[in-house]
């Protein structure tokens, strides 16, 4: 017999920077897996058991984008991801380094006028009219 913490599945943490500089917003393209490929997202990826939600966000930033940041705010609470998974979004800035796209096909800073000139994809487009609020 299970106990019921066995027979729980762990929601995946997902966690996303909206990284913002001069009144602008950085997103990203995804460049896979497949069926993302092409989406825009907030750079950010899974939290590794053990580890803190803001230390994976840093680590994912530097891993993704080559650069340092330091985080700001919460975004609202737990964004529902399709995958059985949550998003947790914070604003932040970069500390050091320039963005660039390492692991996905293309980055673009918009402007408050531009976050829909892009295809967000699913779990990150809610986010978009809470963020437009720090720009």
């Amino acid at each position: 017999m299970m106990g019921a913490e066995e027979g729980r599945v762990r929601a995946i943490i997902v966690v996303g920077a909206a990284i913002i500089e001069d009144g602008r917003l950085l997103a990203a393209q995804r460049a896979e897996p497949a069926e993302l490929a092409g989406g825009w997202e907030f750079p950010g990826g899974k939290v590794d058991p053990g580890e803190s939600d803001e230390a994976a966000l840093v680590r994912e930033c530097a891993e993704e984008l080559g650069v340092e940041v330091e985080l700001g705010v919460r975004i609202g609470g737990d964004w529902p991801l399709a995958m059985s998974g949550v998003l947790r979004v914070w604003t932040a800035r970069v500390l050091d380094g320039e963005p660039q796209a390492l692991e996905h096909r293309a980055l673009r800073w918009l402007t408050a006028g531009e976050l829909y000139d892009v295809d967000w994809l699913p779990g990150d487009l809610p986010l978009v009219p809470e963020i437009a609020a720090y720009l």
